[in-house]
């Protein structure tokens, strides 16, 4: 992963340290998930409100994948 410097206001640093740690997150990953919600153009993308407000709050283990922890979990809903 590449490393980015931002400069901002120090009560804005402040307020992205809170939201991360409200969220359970790091400053950066809060900065790359605001990315990935812009399209192209700099424009929120258009996710339905469900959609929004739950981006991000799921946070997979290292090395499995989400397809990986749908099989484990449908095999142990309904045995294998």
């Amino acid at each position: 992963m590449s490393k980015l410097t931002l400069n901002a206001a120090p009560e804005v640093i402040d307020l992205a340290k809170k939201i991360a740690a409200l969220n359970g997150t790091s400053v950066s990953d809060l900065f790359s998930q605001l990315i990935r919600s812009l399209d192209a153009s700099g424009k929120p993308s258009k996710l339905a409100p469900l959609t929004r407000r739950a981006s991000g709050i799921v946070r997979l283990p290292r090395g499995k994948s989400d397809r990986k922890l749908i099989e484990q979990a449908l095999a142990e809903r309904y045995g294998r």
